[in-house]
């Protein structure tokens, strides 16, 4: 596997974008917004472990204008932290920084190419999936999904939207809206796992965590990627 990073420009300055590569070189292409811990060490391992099921992988730095770099360590404070910096955080310019980034991605690609964010990540890959073409979203706890059920007759691709049945930052209330926002649309996917909590997938941090959640949802993910994009 090969990884590298790339310098996209926009109007007011340029961002990092880190790339991994399958080991044949190329394939189809999945752009992961960032959540509010920036290009941390947990997504760079979803990264690699996607290079290696033959994805080009792009991972933007969105937070480039606010804290260029930021990958904080699990724990309390650096929680709090990044949630003040993800107030600051410009969401529609990050959408137009994530359209930049996919246009970067696709040449490097075999031809399609999905979207995949997780909490803040989510939202911005279920908004950019209504703005720009793209082949496939999976949006996991994407706290912002429930307000923007409406983007749905705007997406023309498959969509894969994850929660936490017991999440305390998505009430089941609301996980209810895009379940029902889901019926009767063909290509669009509602996975709840009602004993999860938010960012259930995140192994690297503890507090979060919750590996039996993570085993059943992760492979189901996959399959709907790797059907969506092959």
């Amino acid at each position: 596997m090969q990884t590298r990073t790339d310098q996209v420009t926009t109007r007011d300055g340029a961002f990092d974008v880190h790339l991994w590569f399958p080991e044949r070189g190329t394939g189809p292409g999945v752009l992961i917004p960032h959540e509010i811990f920036g290009v941390s060490s947990y997504l760079r391992d979803v990264a690699a472990e996607l290079a290696g099921r033959g994805y080009v992988v792009a991972v933007p730095d969105l937070f480039w204008r606010l804290q260029p770099g930021w990958a904080p360590e699990p724990g309390p404070d650096n929680l709090a932290a990044s949630l003040a910096l993800s107030a600051r955080f410009d969401f529609a310019k990050g959408v137009t920084d994530c359209a930049l980034a996919l246009a970067h991605l696709r040449p490097l690609t075999t031809g399609k190419a999905g979207t995949l964010g997780f909490c803040l990540g989510g939202s911005l890959a279920f908004t950019l999936a209504a703005t720009v073409a793209v082949d496939s979203v999976l949006a996991f706890y994407g706290s912002l999904v429930p307000d923007q059920l409406d983007l749905l007759e705007q997406i023309r691709c498959p969509v894969f939207l994850a929660f936490g049945g017991s999440d305390p930052y998505i009430p089941r209330e609301r996980v209810r809206m895009a379940e029902k926002a889901a019926e009767g649309r063909p290509g669009v996917t509602v996975y709840v796992d009602e004993e999860a909590g938010h960012a259930f997938h995140n192994h690297q941090d503890p507090a979060f965590h919750q590996p039996e959640a993570a085993a059943r949802v992760w492979p189901v993910a996959l399959d709907f990627l790797r059907a969506s994009l092959t």
